[in-house]
């Protein structure tokens, strides 16, 4: 797994006028191939009047899954350069779709590709991105008593509490960097006087 990557703020759209033409970038986190497929289709049907909606996407921490479409536009001259500029910036699980409405001048090829993948760089410039890094899920579970002075310490040093569950005792989801689970070991029998269980899990992706 990747150690991070970045990814789009939040769903928006920007839009740029080039020679006439409009253009606007719609952009969106997806956690999967079809979540980005979904909203291609979604935006298509919103401008079904356009003359182009190209598209490209790049879906999985290490862009094992990259696709784009020109969308009747010269081969090569929208959708690649759309999804270049999303791998130039390292931007991974985000979907994005360039809407064209044609103003009357033509850009030729080179215009094209500048139009399109400028499009999709500005739209970034203005949602803005953030940064998930890898992550250890580890469980630590503990008494009542202590429950609540234990998740206080945990979010005053930084750790990311992602999840309490309340039993018979308290459990608690948090999410660790590799490179600090023995020290939280030692940390957490510390502050527990060695009355917490801990459990490591598997990995995820959290903001930095």
């Amino acid at each position: 797994m990747q150690d991070e990557y970045r990814t789009v703020a939040h769903a928006g759209v920007h839009e740029t006028e080039i020679n006439r033409s409009r253009f606007l970038c719609a952009l969106a986190p997806a956690a999967t191939e079809q979540e980005a497929q979904d909203f291609v289709a979604v935006v298509r049907k919103e401008h079904a009047d356009a003359t182009h909606n190209c598209w490209a996407y790049v879906i999985g921490a290490d862009a094992s899954v990259q696709k784009a479409s020109d969308d009747g536009e010269p081969g090569g001259t929208a959708g690649v350069p759309m999804l270049q500029m999303l791998l130039r910036r390292d931007m991974r699980y985000v979907v994005a779709v360039v809407t064209r409405y044609y103003g009357g001048v033509k850009l030729g090829a080179g215009g094209l590709i500048r139009a399109y993948g400028g499009a999709v760089g500005e739209a970034l410039d203005s949602l803005g991105t953030r940064t998930r890094r890898r992550f250890r899920l580890a469980t630590v579970t503990v008494d009542h008593q202590r429950a609540g002075k234990l998740q206080n310490e945990l979010r005053a040093t930084g750790r990311e509490v992602r999840d309490v569950r309340y039993g018979e005792a308290v459990t608690i989801e948090i999410g660790l960097p590799d490179a600090d689970v023995d020290a939280f070991r030692g940390w957490l029998a510390d502050a527990t006087a060695g009355a917490a269980g801990f459990e490591l899990g598997g990995e995820a992706y959290g903001d930095a």
